[in-house]
């Protein structure tokens, strides 16, 4: 018999091709090529998919059956060479592994507190989703009992179909409303809220299942209800006293001592074996020590960083695959198999649709938000997973139940987001109509409203230094920011940790590496904002770095700001040349130019005032603004008039002439065919004549007028004032000077030719450059022209704030 043959274990390893080895009969080789074919297969779904907005769990699921029986699987021969039975073993318990630390990390994203915070309206619409879904699927399992699933022990089944029903996804929900940019309106705050509660209820009701499904009698079944509530109740008393004692260990700014670490994913594994030793699942001893790790501090973000990375990135694929491998959508045959799948599927959004949808119109919500909430609602993903796989392996579930389970929770995750998108439009931007879209204005008492973005801890002193600089006279309304963080939406379960952190407090979330640098400038931000007397709102844009634009421009655009000062896409090195910080950062800044609802300044960052805050009392600047004409350059004026409003700061503002007496035929003719002045010479003139009439007698204002003949000696009389804090150009001023520089040569046009200048070799300085656009209803073509050399990314770009901005924020 080949009985003997067929129990022989696999070998870890093979002694090469060379010595006739095969390496895919050997467990390790074999399981490399498993976990490569996983991950190229998945990713290139992911990306192909990315266009439809889809969750990386959707390409998971999708993945995982085309290398089963359903699609490849059909072919034998890569079936038992790529998947062989002996190696499912192996292919498992990896799978498994990666699973339980995965929800670990499911239980790190939910807050206890939250969960007693939740509202009566989040509690009414969680129950509606689970109560209506369970009794519905309770009645789906009665006549799939009848029909394809004859003889199944009933009790367990009814529950098991019950619960698959009644999920919720909460990861998954969460990327999604991040990527929609809900998370932070009414509509994302209810739905992560209900969410929550949802599934902890579908954990609860899932280890009564699993309780259900043993093949003892129900006194068996109670008691090991009873020995799992005992579990939850020990850990509750005893975890936190430990997490919290080994968080106390780990002070802010210090690496995270290894052991710790290490302590509290032997802990992970511990509970999973007293949990799998009771009868329930290792998975649930996991995720019951990841709900009760501390969610604040540098040891819960070792933790995830730790993890998070090689579970989700590397192991978490196995699983799907190996739900993939027990699907096999070919059982589904005949009228009668795909009629239950459409009952299912029906059934399933019925359910969690209109149980949701009932419930919020009874809590007064619009019809609008209503539906969206039960689109929402009705997510699954890899817990749906989880459960089905676990109805499987306890015998619960035959191959057509689960092959038909499996395309119900892809079906439903899969219509969510365009269901949601064609329903819900949240304050589809009504073009706000305000009336202070620059810096200049007549009634400069008036408040000035700014919005700063940064991407990191590194601009943020300069940031500081140059808010404290604008903040004006106190006679004014004075000053109101809001300094906005760019966070980059990704698939990493961080991601979500931080959006939490930022819907509980808004205040920005800084590199997780660096928690004492982050401490320190929530403190400065404080501090400053109480010293300084001006109004500081830190916020958070999740976004993917492809629509960060949409946010900043949303966000502008609802608070009414004058001004955006961004964050140039380089940082100075010691020697002092450029060097790219992230290249997509520049894009970002390219398209906001382009669609912004105001002005918008880059800020190029040499260290004004230093690495910290200045103190208004401290504050000597020197300030420079380089006038050569036109509306950046008036609107960069004007922008130096505000801050030389500060008592510490000396402005000079210096005008660029062409010498009359200059010989050539180019400005000759140019001179010629534009003799007299031009109106925008005249409005430069006028704004002149009317700046210096205001600041007559103020000695912190010296207007200057340079006479120059050509661009050498315009580069020659700007050298000269080198020694400045801080230079304010116009990106795209006006003139025959400014036109003479040449633009070809320049690395970022979207910074025009003066600030190009400034940050070349040609001009030796240590001060900081604000490089201004003023906002304009249409950009002329030559400003567009620049802001598109190069940028290939420029893909269907979104008219400006088209989508609700995903950021929160909090006053100080």
């Amino acid at each position: 018999m080949t009985v003997k043959c067929e129990s022989s274990p696999m070998h870890a390893t093979s002694s090469g091709l060379l010595q006739g080895d095969n390496p895919l009969h050997y467990a390790l080789p074999l399981v490399i090529v498993q976990i490569c074919l996983v991950l190229v297969l998945t990713r290139v779904l992911a990306y192909i998919l990315r266009p439809l907005r889809q969750p990386r769990v959707v390409a998971e699921i999708i993945g995982g059956i085309l290398l089963g029986p359903s699609a490849l699987g059909r072919n034998e021969k890569y079936l038992h060479a790529i998947f062989p039975p002996s190696s499912l073993t192996v292919l498992d318990t990896l799978a498994n592994l990666g699973l339980l630390f995965f929800l670990f990390l499911v239980g790190t994203e939910l807050d206890p507190r939250s969960l007693r915070r939740t509202g009566k309206k989040a509690l009414c619409i969680a129950f509606a989703g689970i109560t209506l879904p369970f009794v519905l699927g309770i009645g789906t399992s009665f006549a799939l009992r009848s029909t394809i699933a004859p003889g199944v022990n009933k009790a367990p089944f009814l529950v098991f179909m019950g619960v698959a029903l009644s999920i919720t996804a909460f990861p998954v929900l969460a990327r999604i409303l991040a990527e929609l940019k809900l998370l932070t309106t009414d509509v994302g705050r209810m739905a992560m809220s209900a969410a929550a509660v949802n599934d902890v209820a579908a954990w609860i009701l899932l280890a009564l299942a699993i309780a259900l499904s043993g093949s003892g009698s129900p006194i068996v079944s109670l008691w090991v209800l009873l020995c799992g509530t005992g579990f939850i109740l020990l850990s509750i008393l005893i975890a936190p006293i430990i997490f919290n004692w080994m968080a106390k260990q780990c002070p802010e700014g210090e690496p995270v001592n290894e052991l710790y670490v290490c302590a509290t994913l032997a802990i992970v594994l511990a509970a999973g074996f007293v949990t799998d030793a009771i009868g329930i699942h290792a998975l649930f001893g996991a995720f019951v020590v990841g709900v009760l790790v501390p969610k604040e501090g540098p040891f819960a973000c070792a933790l995830v960083e730790k993890v998070e990375d090689l579970v989700t990135g590397l192991f978490l694929p196995l699983y799907f695959v190996s739900s993939g491998l027990k699907t096999n959508v070919a059982t589904i045959q005949g009228a009668q198999s795909w009629g239950l799948l459409v009952l299912v599927i029906a059934t399933s959004c019925f359910g969690k649709i209109v149980g949701t949808v009932c419930v919020s119109l009874w809590c007064k919500m619009s019809v609008q938000e209503s539906l969206a909430l039960g689109f929402l609602m009705n997510t699954k993903g890899l817990v749906e997973l989880i459960v089905l796989n676990i109805g499987k392996d306890k015998g619960v579930l035959n191959d057509q139940v689960f092959a038909i389970m499996v395309l119900m929770a892809l079906f439903t995750t899969f219509m969510t987001t365009p269901l949601v998108i064609a329903t819900y439009k949240p304050a589809k931007m009504a073009v706000t109509e305000y009336k202070h879209r620059t810096i200049m204005r007549k009634d400069t008492s008036k408040q000035l409203r700014i919005l700063t973005c940064f991407h990191g801890t590194r601009n943020i002193p300069t940031l500081i230094n140059l808010i404290e600089a604008s903040r004006g006279t106190e006679k004014k309304e004075g000053l109101r920011v809001y300094a906005m963080h760019l966070l980059e939406l990704t698939e990493r379960p961080s991601a979500i940790l931080m959006v939490h952190k930022a819907r509980k407090n808004g205040l920005p979330l800084l590199n997780k590496d660096k928690v004492g640098e982050s401490n320190q400038v929530i403190v400065a931000f404080e501090t400053f904002g109480q010293l300084s007397k001006v109004s500081i709102r830190p916020t958070t844009a999740i976004s993917a770095m492809t629509s960060m634009h949409e946010d900043i421009i949303a966000s502008a655009e609802r608070k009414r700001v004058s001004m955006i000062i961004l964050p140039f896409h380089k940082h100075q090195r010691l020697d002092g040349h450029f060097e790219t910080t992230r290249g997509n950062l520049r894009n970002i800044n390219r398209r906001v130019l382009e669609h912004a609802p105001c002005s918008v300044a880059i800020l190029i960052d040499r260290g004004l005032g230093g690495a910290s805050h200045v103190s208004a009392s401290e504050v000597d600047y020197t300030v420079l603004v380089l006038f050569f004409g036109g509306h950046d350059d008036r609107e960069a004026l004007a922008y130096g008039m505000r801050v030389a409003e500060h008592p510490g700061i000396t402005l000079n503002v210096v005008r660029f002439v062409i010498d009359p007496e200059i010989v050539g035929a180019s400005v000759h003719v140019d001179i010629v065919e534009n003799s007299g002045p031009g109106p925008e010479s005249e409005e430069d003139e006028n704004f002149l004549a009317d700046l210096k009439q205001k600041s007559s007698g103020d000695d912190s204002i010296v207007f200057e007028e340079s006479i120059v003949k050509d661009v050498t000696e315009t580069i020659e009389a700007i050298r000269a004032y080198k020694k400045c804090n801080l230079f304010i150009v116009g990106r795209m001023s006006e003139g025959q000077l400014v036109s003479a520089f040449d633009t070809k040569s320049h690395d970022c046009p979207e910074l025009g030719p003066l600030g190009n200048l400034l940050i070349s070799g040609e001009i030796s300085t240590t001060a900081s450059v604000l490089v201004v656009q003023k906002y304009r209803s249409e950009l002329p073509q030559e400003s567009l022209r620049s802001l598109r050399v190069g940028d290939s990314s420029r893909v269907g770009d979104s008219a400006k704030g088209d989508d609700d901005d995903d950021e929160e924020e909090t006053e100080i």
